[in-house]
């Protein structure tokens, strides 16, 4: 497992756990003969020299009134690759990109790994402070920021100690454009495929985020699973709804070059946009949280799509009644489930053709599921608290455990952590579910308190810090409401100091001036906590509460 150094492209060993040592001794040594044909390194980057050979006079890119070929793309991400080296960036040094879903988002997911570079994809909703701790831990030397978010990117270039290049992207200062106009093409060859190629980093469940390490080898294969299991193919059009920054797009940049297919760019998720997009170019795929799925079912626009629309869904699973209304709009939904060091999608609910015959409510129940292992993982495992794998009996719940392909390196910089995510080699992933006797999973809790609203997950410890800022409060429990729009809310339960007083308002604006806005609470309750024996709040009963409450939850002051 290969770890980066924070201030050089020199790579270190992470260490090793004891039981990886007795699984190395247990394995059978590789004699085979060696072939002077290969192998040669997997790089997803590959799928772009592929396509600009042969489909080179193809539309590769709509991104707005912009269009452009796969030979055009191709030569621009090479020049992009010198326009980095020309500002210093050396193999193995980290590039940060603050951009919503643009060319140049996409540009980057070729152009800064054909420096030898490693990407770090910046959720663009995130503050300037927590922007500035993430671009600080991944050491990046170069930040490329949009035109439309150039005062969050001077933002956080200002509170970095160690000095980054902002190079703007647009505009009237446009240095990017300027950069490819003076640039040499570059392609730094790939000779260790298990070398870094991009650093995610997760919502921060433990309090502050972890980098998420990928390989080249493993986003390779992961944007291949995307190509079969999505039915992408060269006459595919590709609206980019999930944000590139998500995973690597759930590595969907490599997996829609890889087919030879079209990307739509789209700046901002708005129904109508998406509804238009359909219609004028064709839209045949796209990936997207449950509630933009909502959002479409229920625009004005909303119409059966011809072609079909071919939709990946992931996060809280989409209603039955939804899952209805979009197969009447000729949109065919696929669950899937995955995280950020899985690459995205290490799962989907594989439809099985004998499934067509079961009746609306029956598809929707099954299409619910969260399914079982893609192409390129191992079979999920559900272990019990026995450390027994449970029955495929649907009832007796466990924590989810994967292995594969497209699983992480590693944490960046944090060994502990990545120590504590492993279990005899197999990824803990903190979620709860059951196995069916058809093998595939369901869902039944999250063990790490993530809440996921609008296909973003947001850690409750976070939200808990932030109230527990206010002076006014003594103590705080945040968990997850569910939310016909959102699929899941933010909900606070708040204990205020003995003499003070605070309105559910003026905490919400408290939140929001800490945090991303998006994380604060919708609804704020006053009162006592209920605890164990040991002073342990107990959730589930918060929980309860919500799910209990005439009309279920209120919505709270705040608005999104």
């Amino acid at each position: 497992m290969i770890l980066l150094g924070p201030d050089s492209g020199e790579a270190c060993r992470l260490s090793v756990t004891p039981g990886q040592r007795e699984r190395d001794r247990e394995r059978p040594v590789q004699t085979g003969p060696v072939s002077p044909f290969g192998p040669v390194a997997l790089t997803p980057t590959s799928f772009l020299g592929r396509a600009s050979r042969i489909s080179g006079d193809r539309i590769a890119l709509v991104d707005g009134e912009v269009r452009r070929t796969y030979a055009e793309l191709a030569e621009r991400c090479e020049r992009l690759a010198g326009g980095l080296a020309g500002l210093g960036v050396a193999p193995g040094d980290r590039v940060s990109v603050l951009a919503p879903n643009t060319g140049t988002s996409l540009e980057a997911h070729f152009g800064v790994p054909y420096a030898g570079a490693v990407l770090n994809a910046l959720n663009t909703r995130l503050s300037a402070a927590e922007l500035a701790w993430i671009v600080d831990h991944a050491g990046s030397r170069v930040l490329l920021v949009d035109v439309d978010l150039l005062e969050l990117g001077r933002d956080v270039v200002a509170r970095l100690d160690a000095p980054v290049r902002l190079v703007v992207c647009g505009g009237p200062e446009d240095d990017y454009e300027q950069l490819l106009a003076e640039s040499p093409g570059l392609r730094v060859p790939v000779t260790d495929e298990l070398s870094l190629l991009s650093l995610n980093y997760t919502s921060g469940t433990t309090g502050t985020p972890k980098g998420v390490m990928y390989s080249h080898r493993g986003a390779y294969l992961q944007a291949l699973a995307m190509v079969a299991q999505t039915r992408l193919e060269a006459r595919s059009v590709y609206l980019w709804t999930l944000p590139m920054f998500h995973c690597n797009g759930w590595c969907f940049p490599w997996a829609v070059t890889a087919a030879g297919a079209t990307h739509v760019a789209l700046r901002k998720v708005d129904p109508e946009r998406i509804w238009e997009a359909v219609r004028e170019e064709g839209v045949t795929s796209l990936c997207a949280a449950p509630t933009v799925l909502t959002s479409l079912a229920g625009s004005p626009s909303a119409a059966p799509a011809e072609p079909s629309i071919a939709v990946s869904t992931g996060g809280a699973p989409p209603s039955p009644a939804l899952l209805e209304r979009l197969a009447s709009l000729n949109v065919d939904v696929t669950h899937l489930y995955g995280l950020t060091e899985t690459y995205g999608p290490a799962a989907l609910c594989d439809w099985k053709p004998e499934w067509d015959l079961l009746g609306g409510a029956e598809q929707a129940r099954l299409k619910a599921r969260q399914g079982v292992a893609n192409l390129v993982s191992e079979p999920l495992r559900v272990l019990g608290e026995d450390d027994v794998d449970v029955p495929a009996d649907g009832v007796t719940v466990g924590e989810v455990l994967l292995r594969g392909n497209n699983v992480m390196l590693g944490y960046y910089r944090d060994e502990a952590a990545t120590a504590a995510a492993d279990h005899e080699g197999w990824f803990r992933t903190g979620d709860v579910a059951v196995m069916h006797g058809d093998g595939y999973i369901e869902l039944r809790d999250r063990s790490k308190d993530v809440i996921i609203s609008g296909g973003e997950n947001i850690a409750s410890i976070e939200v808990e810090q932030a109230l527990d800022s206010h002076p006014a409060v003594l103590e705080s429990a945040v968990v997850a409401a569910p939310d016909e729009k959102w699929g899941e809310t933010v909900a606070a339960f708040v204990v205020l100091r003995p003499g003070e007083t605070a309105t559910e308002q003026e905490l919400v604006e408290h939140v929001r001036s800490r945090i991303a806005r998006f994380k604060a609470p919708r609804q704020i309750h006053f009162g006592e906590l209920p605890k164990t024996g040991t002073g342990k709040i107990q959730k589930f009963r918060l929980r309860e509460q919500l799910r209990d409450a005439p009309g279920g939850p209120d919505g709270g002051a705040a608005s999104r």
